[in-house]
């Protein structure tokens, strides 16, 4: 009889036993993966976003150069005499020098010019080759002449000699002449070897896969494959259709398009993938994260808690006592093992990327921890109090005035629940913040809005990330777009908006345009190098400078040619200047023991008397400055006297 008890008693509390640890497994598993899909998400995102502001800059200052050389007015008019000197010497020798100029300033990989009218490839070494055309390995040239684009990109192995067939990133430019008429195509190359590393330390670091692929899905750089191989990214990784046309159809620039996707075996939620658009390059930047690896580790666990089970159960029947006791220490240890493991994944994930991580329970308006409570009280706000309440007490402590606003009406509950009711997950905000009350630096705060089921409530992890460093950098691109490098200039697009933009706000207002262009400047680079002619373009800025207000118009519109636009009382203002202009610089230049003479052509043109728009107002001023050269240059000419 005792042992029929015993035997049902074992038998019930084995039972009880295997059915509680059976459903902490399931349980624990479904956390885990759950836990860990979310991590996968915020973890690709993060990567997604890194590797495109590196990309943009990456390629920023490479584009800008060649388009500095395709509006280089000095190389047009060199480019202009080639039929005459096919068999110059001389001629490709300056050709080459200027080419190697721009390679040793910016130590690009390859700076070449190949001419429309002769097919002919120059390089930093001289005349390469010839293209022509039926050649597969000349498309891209004979593709940019066709698609009316003034730049383009490709990648391909670099055939110039002394290269080894290194596959290069080539950046592209046309050069056209003042009719609008092709030249020519010039442009730099840059090795991918130092980008496909970069690639590689991001798939090591955080286990994802990236790739750069055009608008065909052709990968054109990643830490394997290059745009020479011509590999299809999405038969590589077997995606199905859905995948294919998520990637290639989001073009917003900066918003990027996340999704999970099956392969093409049909397996659900297989691979979470993050898309971005970068269009600077017309290619499409994709992170993928495949599950497999933690779908066999979760599986791996779960076998070896059945495992574990199954001993714990065969103690038990031994010795019923012992094995209960024993096993609600392991119920604990195992429960905290599992909750320690799952913080440790997170805060490594994210530890590294952020400031500090606070976890808000948005249903019942309250602070989810003891950390962010302790936040909240150092800023101030008593124990206890809600979180809209103590939302207002951030921003009014650390938030910078114009921001506050933006900072409550993102984060406060009630449009939180909003924005998850109509499927947003994940809320971003940027603004500027201070710590002592004096400096304020910019902060980022990405918040995941999770569901939990256990209580039926919304739960917000906020994550705080200083991006003073992105904003300078920000800042620095679009100073570094604006302007050009050598002389601190406007560029020639940047001047032209600025005229533009005058000319519409302050109709009727006397202006005078001033168009400069330094005497016989070929000269100063032939005898004396690239790096004397560099040297007389700075001295003749400097003194342009000095002759002009902060707030006048100063650019850069090609390589010998500037332009000044600024304001006036009266003509005889403009004339008065551009006397003392031109009395200035009539100068010598000297440096490293040569001296060469300086003096300008300059014409001057005004409106609205000569024009009403950039296009206009340079036609007139330059027709006036050809007036100047005319009579010999080392002069001026005002536009009503060119009549």
């Amino acid at each position: 009889m005792k042992k029929n008890i015993l035997m049902r008693t074992n038998f019930l509390v084995c039972l009880i036993i295997v059915a509680g640890f059976l459903g902490t497994a399931i349980l624990s598993y479904r956390t885990n993966y759950s836990a860990s899909l979310q991590s996968i998400e915020q973890v690709s995102d993060l990567t997604s976003e890194g590797i495109y502001y590196q990309m943009t800059s990456t390629f920023a200052k490479p584009v800008n150069v060649s388009l500095t050389m395709a509006n280089d007015s000095l190389l047009r008019d060199f480019l202009s005499e080639e039929a005459g000197h096919l068999d110059d010497s001389d001629y490709t020798e300056t050709l080459q020098g200027f080419l190697s100029g721009y390679r040793d300033k910016y130590g690009y990989d390859s700076v070449f010019l190949v001419s429309t009218a002769t097919g002919r490839y120059y390089n930093f070494n001289g005349l390469d080759r010839v293209l022509t055309q039926g050649n597969p390995e000349n498309d891209w040239y004979y593709s940019l002449l066709e698609n009316g684009l003034d730049y383009s990109m490709n990648v391909d192995n670099d055939e110039v000699e002394g290269a080894q067939n290194e596959v290069t990133v080539f950046v592209n430019c046309q050069i056209k002449d003042h009719d609008g008429t092709v030249m020519g195509v010039v442009g730099v190359g840059l090795r991918i070897d130092n980008l496909q590393e970069m690639l590689l330390d991001y798939e090591r670091d955080y286990g994802v896969g990236v790739y750069l692929i055009d608008e065909e899905g052709r990968i054109e750089i990643s830490s394997r494959y290059s745009g020479y191989e011509q590999r299809s990214l999405f038969e590589l990784r077997h995606y199905d259709a859905r995948a294919r046309q998520e990637v290639l159809g989001w073009r917003q620039e900066e918003s990027p398009n996340r999704f999970w996707t099956s392969d093409l075996d049909g397996k659900p939620r297989s691979n979470y993938i993050v898309s971005r658009f970068l269009p600077e390059l017309d290619w499409h930047l994709v992170v993928e994260r495949d599950t497999a690896a933690l779908v066999a580790d979760l599986n791996r666990q779960m076998r070896l808690t059945v495992l574990i089970i199954s001993v714990i159960v065969a103690g038990i029947l031994v010795v019923i006592t012992r094995v209960i006791r024993s096993f609600n220490r392991q119920i604990v240890a195992l429960a905290q093992s599992i909750e320690q493991e799952r913080r440790t994944i997170f805060e490594q994930a994210t530890g590294q990327l952020f400031e500090n991580i606070y976890e808000l329970d948005i249903t019942h308006n309250r602070a989810a921890n003891e950390e962010t409570e302790r936040y909240f009280e150092s800023l101030g706000a008593p124990a206890g109090t809600p979180f809209d309440k103590a939302l207002q007490i951030i921003a009014q402590k650390q938030i910078k005035e114009e921001y506050r606003e933006g900072y409550i009406g993102t984060f406060c509950p009630q449009n939180v629940i909003r924005a998850y009711e109509s499927g947003e997950e994940t809320l971003r905000y940027e603004f500027m913040i201070t710590r002592d009350g004096l400096t304020y630096y910019w902060m980022r705060i990405t918040a995941r809005l999770v569901h939990l089921d256990s209580d039926n409530s919304l739960h917000m992890l906020t994550y705080r990330q200083n991006i003073e460093p992105e904003k300078q950098q920000e800042q620095r691109l679009q100073l570094l777009a604006l302007t050009d490098e050598m002389t601190g200039l406007l560029t020639k697009s940047a001047t032209q908006r600025r005229i533009e933009k005058l000319l519409y706000d302050r109709p009727g207002e006397l202006f005078a345009f001033f168009i400069f262009d330094i005497d016989n400047f070929k000269q100063a680079n032939d005898l004396f190098g690239h790096a004397f002619g560099d040297g007389v373009i700075k001295e003749f800025t400097q003194v342009i400078r000095s002759h002009f207000r902060s707030g006048d118009v100063l650019g850069r519109i090609g390589g010998d040619e500037f332009v000044a636009f600024l304001s006036i009382p009266e003509e005889r203002f403009a004339a008065d200047k551009v006397k003392a202009l031109s009395r200035d610089l009539d100068r010598s230049y000297a440096c490293g023991g040569k001296s060469w003479h300086i003096s300008a052509s300059i014409g001057v043109a005004f409106a609205p008397r000569d024009g009403r728009d950039f296009a206009s107002l340079y036609q007139n001023a330059d027709a006036a400055l050809y007036q100047t050269k005319a009579r010999g240059k080392n002069g001026f000419t005002l536009y009503e006297s060119a009549h």
